[in-house]
């Protein structure tokens, strides 16, 4: 099986819009409510706990299947350059699903999932700022920022190998492009908070 093969199923199952799934199982369209994201804090937000974290976990989940199966299935070949370039196939069908008409999400949840494979102990490193900002500040998209930023920094006190450094910083700018809005907003001071 050759490498090209397992970006396209990376991209396949990073496409998949778990978000809109769960909220039409709830007779909602997550794209018209709320922020209008198909992501796990807009879910938290319109359909509650529950379904934000079934939603968190499906868009994990995904990112990290992409990696396993290319692991798994490329054996020797599956070097760290290509499970870069499946890790970044998975981001990219979640940010610009072809389900959705190359339009989704913001890609937290399922970078979260590519580094959690990728290198655990600097992602949850990231991830415990992430919990922090938000449980201060209630302020999802800042967490997801800050969290994005420091991402390469924790790679490589890590000792992460350089190229998933690299990927990190790339993943991170990618996270900040998506939020722009949420920038805007945050400066405003009208942001949505993850919780009232």
């Amino acid at each position: 099986m050759t490498l090209a093969l397992f970006i396209g199923i990376a991209y396949l199952l990073g496409s998949i819009p778990f978000g809109l799934l769960v909220s039409r199982c709830k007779g909602i369209d997550l794209r018209k409510e709320g922020s209008g994201n198909i992501g796990a804090a807009n879910a938290i937000r319109t359909l509650g706990f529950g379904c934000g974290l079934l939603v968190l976990l499906g868009d994990m989940l995904k990112s990290m299947s992409a990696l396993f199966l290319a692991e798994h299935f490329l054996g020797a070949t599956a070097t760290p350059l290509a499970l870069v370039l499946v890790g970044l196939a998975a981001i990219m069908g979640h940010n610009y699903s072809i389900f959705l008409g190359f339009k989704g999400g913001k890609g937290v949840a399922a970078t979260l999932g590519v580094f959690l494979f990728l290198a655990w102990k600097a992602t949850v490193a990231a991830f415990a700022v992430w919990l922090v900002v938000v449980a201060i500040t209630r302020y999802a998209s800042l967490g997801s920022i800050l969290s994005a930023i420091l991402l390469p920094f924790s790679m490589i006190y890590f000792h992460a190998p350089v190229i998933y450094v690299d990927f990190a910083a790339a993943a991170a700018l990618l996270i900040v492009y998506k939020h722009r809005g949420n920038v805007v907003r945050l400066w405003s001071g009208k942001e949505n908070r993850l919780v009232r």
